[in-house]
Parts: C-alpha cells; structure tokens; sequence
C-alpha cells in the first residue's frame, strides 16, 4: 500500500470496499476480535508490524511481549506511530490506540500493570495489524 495520504479512502463505503468484514467491523468500527483467536496472539517472528488498513508501520517485534490476554500486546509503539484517544465506550476510563495514519482503531494501551518494564500493554486486534517478516 502506498503511503501516500491522498490514496486512502475518504468515505466509510470506500473504507467497506477496501477491507474484509471482519477487518471493517474492528478497524473502521472499534470492534474487537474473540480473545485467543487472532493470528499474532503467540507469533514471535521478528519483523514490523503495520496497520492492516493502510499499511503505515505500528509496533516493532522487538517490543511484543506475552501478556496472557489474549490479544498480540506491545509495550512500546513506533514513535508517531499511533494516537491515542479517551474511550468510556464500557462505563469505565481506557484509553484507545488508532493508527496516526488512518485512524483505524487497532485496540487499548494500558499503564501500571507491571508486565514489562515500560509499565506498558499495547493490546492489539490481530486483524488491524500484518506482520512483515524481518529479511535475512
């Protein structure tokens, strides 16, 4: 995908016409997938992990990290990478991650939970992410 700005769709039918269903519902629509079925849920190969929506570049295998939630989480973010936004959407404060590119929304960051030491979870919908393979 061209990372040119101008190439992206403009409207949510065109958005519809680009992704599959499922991929429409989490990226476009805040969904999220079942726990423990998405494809990067225990994936350890190295590489760069980009918004399936419109290709930028997200998170680093490097900073993914098994967190036991069921959902491919990262402690850190490709600076500029991601935004984040206030969610209340469940009666209680989190905190959404989208695409700074697109604004696909690729799942929740959380802090204080003490699984690495940046303190923090990128928890992320398989399906808002494809994994490119590090060469050699």
């Amino acid at each position: 995908m061209s990372p040119d700005d101008n190439e992206l769709p403009r409207t949510e039918d065109e958005w519809r016409v680009r992704l599959a269903p499922e991929e429409f519902r989490v990226l476009r629509e805040a969904g999220t997938e079942p726990p423990w079925t998405g494809e990067y849920v225990d994936t350890r190969t190295p590489g760069v992990y980009h918004c399936r929506a419109c290709g930028a570049a997200l998170f680093r295998s490097d900073d993914k990290f098994d967190s036991h939630c069921g959902w491919p989480s990262f402690d850190d973010a490709i600076p500029g990478a991601v935004r984040e936004i206030p969610d209340h959407t469940l009666g209680m404060p989190r905190t959404e991650i989208r695409c700074a590119r697109c604004d696909s929304h690729l799942g929740h960051v959380f802090e204080g939970e003490g699984f690495t030491p940046k303190d923090t979870r990128h928890c992320v919908n398989s399906v808002s992410i494809r994994l490119a393979p590090a060469q050699g």
